[in-house]
């Protein structure tokens, strides 16, 4: 079967915000074309996905990622078997012990034990080594709760959560219980140079201002950074990787659905009640390939100026296409399917050169259609 690559290129503009912020408070940035720009980085726009992901699937197709794994397996536990309860924490342990994951003593000496760093299991795996653990203790009985390794990995290796299997896993502890990510974020940069500016506030103390004898003074003061932008927004999806993920081709076309739908729409929360910063994008393009992953950032290593003709989002529209159709020629590259789909017909026009035109709902079932048309019957 021929490959599947899924490419998504965003091109949103953002008001006044901090949406992802450094050590300092400051928004992030990058230089990047010898131009300093606005960059929101790829951790928040997957953490703002996978938060998505809870209106879009079912519990059971995701997962959870947390140091408090043995708190997290106790409480499973007992849900299967409320009589465990004072054996829960130990169960626990013994099974995640058996699946060679290494657990350590909590900060706070009365919480139970945890992993030594964030463990991401899905739904399922928390349910099968729970079941696992509740089973071995009936088995036993008064005696030595035992364990089989082999089963114990296993169940932690098998029915992957959609998010585990878009975004990886990582056990320092157990290589053979990583999941290479199906998915791939890239850092959203501004198209243009920015400069960060501050809003100076203050607070009034309610109380106080309502007594006569008091000053006028503020209750609080201080500042906050933020900067506006225009940004490009990248990812892309190897559904064969997915597919191999999930081992399940309606799972993968479910999980590729919910992604599409939730990266376009999906917006990191930083400051956001300051702000209410949170917008829709102007120009979607979502193309499937078959040969390689295309980043079209390219397009902005020159810097968008701030007297664009017509703006910075149609001098932005107008350089992606440019950008891609060039990039498409010189290297004989022939996308499967293209859609594009935004905010006015004019300024997206560039764009429909390249790929049907559509809505967000026809391309997201256009897309699922296509993934599962080319997938596999049968795993």
């Amino acid at each position: 079967m021929p490959r599947t690559i899924i490419d998504f290129h965003i091109v949103q503009t953002v008001p006044p915000s901090n949406i992802n912020r450094d050590d300092t408070g400051s928004p992030k940035t990058a230089i990047y074309g010898g131009r300093r720009r606005a960059r929101v980085s790829s951790q928040a726009w997957k953490r703002a996905t996978r938060d998505a992901f809870d209106s879009l699937l079912d519990t059971n197709e995701l997962g959870v990622r947390t140091k408090r794994v043995v708190e997290l397996l106790a409480e499973e536990i007992l849900r299967q078997n409320a009589g465990l309860a004072d054996r829960a924490r130990e169960l626990a342990e013994t099974v995640l012990t058996a699946a060679g994951i290494k657990i350590t003593a909590a900060r706070k000496s009365d919480a139970p034990r945890e992993s030594g760093y964030l463990l991401f299991l899905s739904n399922r795996q928390v349910s099968g080594l729970a079941e696992l653990a509740v089973d071995a203790a009936a088995a036993a009985g008064d005696g030595k709760v035992e364990i089989s390794k082999q089963d114990a990995r296993a169940r932690a290796d098998r029915e992957h959560s959609v998010d585990v299997a878009l975004f990886g896993r990582m056990v320092a502890d157990a290589s053979d219980l990583n999941v290479d990510a199906a998915c791939q974020v890239a850092h959203a940069l501004s198209v243009h140079a920015v400069d960060n500016e501050y809003d100076y506030f203050t607070a009034v103390d309610d109380h106080k201002n309502r007594d006569e004898e008091e000053d006028a003074g503020a209750g609080m003061i201080g500042t906050v950074e933020f900067n506006s932008s225009t940004l490009y927004r990248y990812a892309t999806v190897d559904v064969d990787r997915l597919h191999d993920n999930l081992g399940d081709p309606a799972a993968t076309t479910r999980a590729v659905e919910a992604f599409t739908r939730a990266f376009v729409s999906s917006m990191p929360t930083g400051k956001q009640n300051t702000f209410a910063n949170r917008t829709l994008p102007d120009a979607v393009l979502v193309v499937v390939r078959e040969t390689q992953s295309i980043n079209l950032v390219g397009a902005f290593e020159e810097a968008v100026e701030d007297d664009a003709d017509g703006g910075r989002v149609v001098a932005a529209i107008a350089r992606l296409a440019d950008h891609a159709r060039e990039l498409h020629e010189a290297y004989d590259e022939r996308p499967v399917a293209a859609w594009v789909f935004g905010v006015g017909e004019k300024k997206t026009a560039p764009l429909a050169e390249l790929a049907q035109r559509a809505t967000f709902d026809p391309t997201v079932r256009a897309v699922g259609a296509l993934v599962a048309e080319r997938l596999p019957e049968h795993t």
